[in-house]
């Protein structure tokens, strides 16, 4: 195990759920680093099943490319009990999901994704890796600020600050919608890579998965049951058109 190593640029850690976006993310440092860490987050949210998707995932996806497989390094959980204790929102607490009085809606955990990239530039820097892959995305979101292209920006800044490190931090769904990310996904590995995605990950808030859909399991009403149906249904058209 590396401590304190100096980074190279061969080995990425990606910041990995277990759900569509995570592991389109996932699949996306395979296809382009020889070493590839992951790391997973339990703070206590309500869909917490995501978290039994991940070996499944990472098993298949060594299985649609061998190369993946052989790249594919050691998985990290990070308890963060304590970012669920403080939280009062719709992830953490058996509440209705709805809007908050800002506009925000109550799903916004504050304070989640800059804690989840510190801990992450922190694992990173014991591991001797440069490169962090997350899946923040600002054009089809649910207006979190903290998925924001600046607030990633600014952030990468202060961890290269103040631990003297360089580490770039990644988002390659920054900038496509639902149906782009699911496009990326078969670029990357073919209609395997999607089948996998639909079957054996979880994004539905509520960590429903009674019903499967044609886009995955979920209750199917929820903010991000919709986002992943809907983006689902906008690939479809454009691959039949095509």
């Amino acid at each position: 195990m590396a401590t304190d190593a100096i980074p190279g640029d061969d080995a990425a850690l990606v910041l990995f759920s277990g759900g569509q976006d995570s592991a389109t993310c996932l699949a996306w440092a395979l296809d382009r680093f020889a070493r590839v860490e992951t790391l997973g987050f339990d703070y206590g949210q309500r869909h917490r099943i995501e978290l039994a998707c991940r070996d499944t995932l990472r098993a298949g996806l060594g299985r649609i490319e061998p190369a993946w497989g052989r790249r594919l390094g050691e998985d990290h959980t990070v308890s963060l009990d304590a970012l669920g204790a403080i939280s009062d929102t719709a992830l953490t607490r058996e509440a209705e999901i709805g809007f908050e009085a800002s506009g925000l809606p109550n799903t916004f955990v504050p304070g989640r994704n800059l804690v989840f990239l510190t801990f992450a530039a922190a694992l990173a820097y014991r591991r001797g890796i440069r490169h962090i892959v997350g899946g923040m995305c600002e054009t089809d979101y649910s207006g979190y600020p903290d998925c924001r292209d600046d607030t990633i920006k600014a952030l990468q800044v202060a961890l290269n600050l103040g631990m003297e490190r360089r580490f770039v931090l990644h988002t390659p769904l920054m900038w496509i919608d639902k149906a782009q990310t699911w496009g990326l996904a078969q670029s990357l590995g073919g209609r395997a890579l999607v089948d996998l995605i639909i079957g054996d990950s979880h994004t539905c808030y509520l960590g429903e998965r009674g019903e499967r859909h044609a886009w995955g399991y979920g209750c199917g009403t929820c903010p991000a049951c919709r986002l992943r149906a809907e983006g689902y249904a906008r690939f479809t058209a454009t691959e039949e058109a095509a």
